[in-house]
């Protein structure tokens, strides 16, 4: 606006001219609410409400616009997920990771960002999330939030402003442009290069996400300010995605650059530096390297998903590769049996035909190895993805209350999606009532798991697999002494025998799964023999003989 009184009172052509030309040269702005510099909050407002521990229990994946609808417009909401906390600290759920949250230009699965410091519209206001983790919190329960350091939306002010001729322009090189498409490039099998008036800029995976340029000390700085904004409302973490395309060197080197790992332990340095707070990153590519202390702390475990889906139903070489997943892998790793991502795999129920048994087995499994379990919205009922979807939307439909055909007991409108193609044989209600369910099954695993210490912070020891048996140990020793926790598991079609050894020595192994079952004694030389049915496991704790 300030050329505006120049421009009038120019009155020759030439000054017009020229008056036009500093207009179109005027660097583009971004509006105050999305730049301005956030501090780290005062110690009292970061103090932590939640356990210790809280980060070591079973988390839940959750798809707001899929979870619950409050105000039946046919669209999951805040409202409607803090409506549900109950039933999910009833399931033993110690943290949420939310898929993202905050106002985004595609309104469907949120990972183009269009405003970092507001919530999706459809899914309520700052206020509805304040409250969320009031109640959260309430509950013992921590809540981490989907995060995208990588790209934002091509909606976002900061990208329209890059995409600007215009020189000074102090947003260009807030992404990745260059003069012209480079050739050479090929990532998921498309070109990630995109052509404007302007020059063409780089999208990794959709021409609509453009990538940040994470080189630009003044980019991440703004990010480091964004992660603290969401840390002074009192978020109890972050899930990083795509960490392994923050950085790009050329055309054969877009992932896992060392540039990455120096970048996320700068993000670790902000986001531990509030107390008792989590933060876990995605990259298919590179797990291990993140999962370092110095680095993520904390990464999937991709693969092992896999490794355990296939143990589940019986296969040999998934057992071997399950059992030693966690002989070289941080127990930090983040496990699961499928997320929202259809190159991770369908929903469980699919993946092992809606078999029940593969299902128990695979939620045991990685409830009890090593690693922070992640559970996915409606694994726990065994939900189905829809009949009539493909991709990433069949995994992501409304969540299963009720047998209604229609509505699922999701909303009181229409739902946005198809539902489950189960929703009449598996769904919350009719598990809730029945003490076999698969609901019920997965309770009481967690249950078990939060229950002895070992289980949930022990070290990985006496790992071993032979066809269709795995079995390992779980040691934890504090000044009271050593906690040994054995896990066996039968995953065929008859009964087997696991031999053990290098146990305790004359020391009783209780049972404590499955109930009722007897206990075992060690000989003089830490052995013994243990027979478990078919499609079964067994978790056993050493305990001295006379605490029978």
């Amino acid at each position: 606006m300030s050329l505006i009184r120049p421009l009038i009172r120019t009155t020759t052509l030439a000054g017009l001219l020229l008056a036009a030309a500093a207009a179109l040269a005027a660097p583009p702005t971004v509006p105050d609410t999305h730049t301005r510099r956030v501090p780290k909050a005062s110690a009292a407002q970061i103090a932590s409400p939640l356990p210790a521990d809280w980060q070591h229990g079973a988390f839940m994946e959750i798809y707001v616009r899929g979870y619950q609808d409050s105000d039946g417009d046919g669209i999951g909401d805040l409202k409607g997920l803090t409506s549900r906390l109950d039933y999910l600290k009833d399931l033993g759920i110690t943290g949420l990771w939310l898929m993202p949250v905050m106002d985004s230009q595609d309104k469907d699965h949120g990972y183009a960002t269009k405003h970092y410091r507001a919530i999706e519209s459809e899914y309520g206001t700052l206020a509805d999330f304040d409250e969320l983790l009031k109640q959260a919190h309430a509950r013992g329960i921590g809540v981490v939030i989907d995060y995208l350091l990588n790209h934002s939306a091509a909606e976002h002010p900061a990208f329209i402003a890059s995409d600007s001729a215009a020189r000074p322009n102090p947003w260009r090189d807030w992404y990745v442009w260059q003069p012209t498409k480079p050739d050479g490039w090929q990532i998921y099998n498309q070109t990630p290069w995109y052509e404007t008036d302007s020059g063409a800029y780089f999208a990794g995976f959709w021409n609509q996400m453009p990538d940040f340029n994470l080189k630009n000390p003044k980019v991440v700085d703004w990010h480091l300010d964004n992660l603290r904004f969401w840390l002074n409302r009192g978020v109890d973490g972050f899930r990083f995605d795509a960490v392994g395309n923050l950085v790009e060197n050329g055309p054969d080197a877009w992932e896992m650059q060392p540039e990455n790992l120096k970048l996320m332990g700068r993000v670790r340095q902000v986001v531990m530096g509030y107390p008792n707070r989590y933060m876990v990153c995605e990259a298919p590519g590179g797990p291990i390297a993140l999962a370092s202390p110095d680095v993520c702390g904390a990464s999937f475990a991709f693969t092992q998903n896999f490794n355990v889906v296939g143990a589940a139903a019986g296969d040999p070489d998934s057992v071997r590769d399950a059992s030693a997943y966690f002989t070289t892998a941080p127990p930090s790793m983040a496990t699961f049996a499928s997320n929202h991502d259809a190159f991770a795999g369908d929903r469980l129920h699919d993946q092992v035909g809606g078999d029940e048994r593969h299902m128990k087995l695979a939620a045991a499994t990685y409830l009890l190895l090593p690693g922070t379990p992640f559970l996915y919205y409606g694994e726990e009922i065994g939900m189905a993805g829809a009949r009539d979807l493909k991709g990433d939307h069949k995994l992501r439909t409304p969540m299963s209350w009720t047998a209604d055909p229609k509505t699922a007991g999701f909303t009181t409108g229409e739902p946005f999606r198809a539902l489950s193609a189960n929703v009449a044989q598996r769904n919350a209600a009719a598990q809730l009532a029945d003490p076999h369910s698969l609901r019920a099954h997965y309770k009481a695993v967690i249950a078990l798991r939060k229950s002895l210490p070992a289980l949930m912070h022990g070290r990985y020891a006496g790992a071993q697999a032979q066809d269709t048996r795995m079995q390992f140990r779980r040691v934890l020793t504090t000044g009271k002494g050593t906690d040994t926790v054995w896990v066996g598991f039968n995953y065929g079609n008859r009964a087997a025998t696991l031999d053990l050894a290098d146990l305790p020595a004359g020391m009783t192994l209780r049972r404590r799964w499955p109930a009722g079952a007897e206990d075992v004694m060690l000989d003089a030389q830490g052995r013994a023999k243990v027979t478990l049915p078919a499609g079964s496991f067994a978790v056993l704790q050493a305990v001295p003989v006379q605490a029978r």
